[in-house]
């Protein structure tokens, strides 16, 4: 059964319960930004992240996030993904609050994000272009 709302899903920061070889099937063959990463680099990087996932009443992992800090100043917010199944009920956003509401304490200067066509889910919670793009730049390695 497919919940109703976002509030009907239970939020979790616990690595132990991510369903990691799901979060591998959506990334890699449904997200535009991770077609084709291996099962190896999912699991690596959720070991060295904070992870966020959202699960169904019986305990099913339907979306999920991870975050990449250093937990003093900086933080990326990357792998944001809910299942096709469950979009449309607000809990993208629902997820978005609980990462912030998660880094809020450590007062991180910088939270920073890329996305392609999901600019207003972020910017419910107060994430806005970036000041001064000219300051930042890039070490990309070709796909």
């Amino acid at each position: 059964m497919i919940p109703d709302s976002a509030d009907d899903y239970e939020i979790d920061f616990e690595i132990g319960r991510m369903d990691l070889d799901r979060v591998h099937a959506w990334l890699s063959t449904d997200a535009y930004w991770a077609l084709g990463r291996t099962r190896e680099a999912v699991h690596t990087a959720a070991r060295h992240s904070l992870n966020i996932g959202a699960f169904t009443a019986d305990g099913r992992q339907v979306a999920y996030a991870r975050v990449v800090t250093d937990h003093a100043t900086f933080a990326w917010l990357c792998d944001v993904y809910v299942d096709r199944d469950h979009r449309g009920r607000g809990l993208g956003n629902r997820m978005v609050e609980a990462v912030v509401e998660r880094l809020r304490p450590m007062n991180l200067r910088r939270v920073l994000l890329a996305t392609h066509d999901a600019h207003d889910v972020y910017a419910r919670v107060g994430f806005v272009p970036m000041p001064h793009p000219e300051r930042f730049m890039v070490l990309a390695q070709p796909d």
